[in-house]
C-alpha cells in the first residue's frame, strides 16, 4: 500500500490522531516572523495548517497526493488544492507558474523518494521556508525492539543536505506521545498516518513486539528548518 493510500484511508479520523503533528505546526508557524501573503503548503493533508493561520492572506495553495485528505482540506477563495506528488517534477514545473513569498511542510517531506531533489526543488521556488520533518528516531526503540531499520532519513543526513540549499536555521526536537495501553499505542500507529505503509511484522510478530515494547509512549524526532 502507498503512502498516500493509507493517508485517505483514515482522512475523516486523521483529526483524532495528528496530536504531534499539531505541535509540530504550532512551532512552524511560530517560527514566522512575517505575515505572507502567497503561501505554499507542501504536503497540506486535510489542511491543519491552513486552519491555524491566524492573518489574512491572499493566496494559499496546498498540494498533497491523497485525495482523502484533500477533499477535507478548507475551500475558498484564496484556497487552491493541488493534487499532486512532490516527488514528481512535473508538479514542481507546474509550482514555479506560481510566485510564492513562504513555503511550509509540516510532517510530510519524510516521505519524499529522493529528499535532495526535493530540497533542490523547493529552493528554485525561490521563498522563504519553514520546514518540519520526521527522522529516523521517530519510534526509536519500537523499531530496536522488533529489529527493524527506520524508512525515514536521519538528522544528520537531513542537515547535510539543508546546508546545501538553505540558508536555514536546523533544529531537532524529541517528543513524547503517552498512552494508557500498548494496544491504544499500535491504534494510534494504525490510525494516524505515521507509520509509513511498510507492513513488515506479521500478526504473530506484532503481537509479540506488543507484548515485549518496554515503554508506555512513543518517540518522535523532527527537524524544523526556518529561514533566517
Amino acid at each position: 500500500m502507498k503512502v498516500s493510500s493509507e493517508f485517505s484511508k483514515y482522512a475523516t479520523e486523521y483529526g483524532n490522531y495528528n496530536i504531534i503533528q499539531k505541535k509540530v505546526i504550532d512551532k512552524l508557524l511560530a517560527s514566522v516572523k512575517t505575515k505572507p501573503q502567497h503561501i505554499l503548503d507542501l504536503g497540506c493533508g486535510s489542511g491543519e495548517l491552513c486552519k491555524k493561520i491566524d492573518w489574512d492572506y491572499k493566496s494559499f495553495i496546498g498540494v498533497d497526493f491523497a485525495k482523502g485528505m484533500l477533499e477535507l482540506h478548507p475551500k475558498s477563495k484564496k484556497i487552491e488544492c493541488i493534487y499532486g506528488n512532490f516527488n514528481d517534477k512535473t508538479l514542481f514545473e507546474h509550482l514555479r507558474t506560481y510566485k510564492f513569498d513562504h513555503i511550509f511542510s509540516a510532517s510530510a517531506l519524510q516521505w519524499a523518494d529522493n529528499l535532495e531533489y526535493v530540497f533542490k526543488s523547493i529552493k528554485s521556488l525561490d521563498a522563504p521556508i519553514s520546514l518540519a520533518i520526521f527522522t529516523s528516531n521517530t519510534f526509536k526503540t519500537l523499531n530496536e525492539t522488533a529489529g527493524l531499520n527506520s524508512i525515514l532519513c536521519s538528522a544528520q543526513e537531513i542537515k547535510f543536505l539543508q546546508e546545501n540549499y538553505f540558508d536555514a536555521d536546523f533544529e531537532v526536537v524529541n517528543y513524547k506521545l503517552e498512552f494508557d495501553s500498548v494496544r491504544d499505542m499500535f491504534r494510534y500507529i494504525k490510525k494516524s498516518g505515521v507509520s509509513a505503509s511498510r507492513k513488515v511484522l506479521n500478526f504473530k510478530q506484532t503481537k509479540q513486539l506488543m507484548q515485549e515494547y518496554p515503554l508506555d509512549y512513543l518517540e518522535f524526532e523532527v527537524v524544523f528548518i526556518t529561514s533566517r
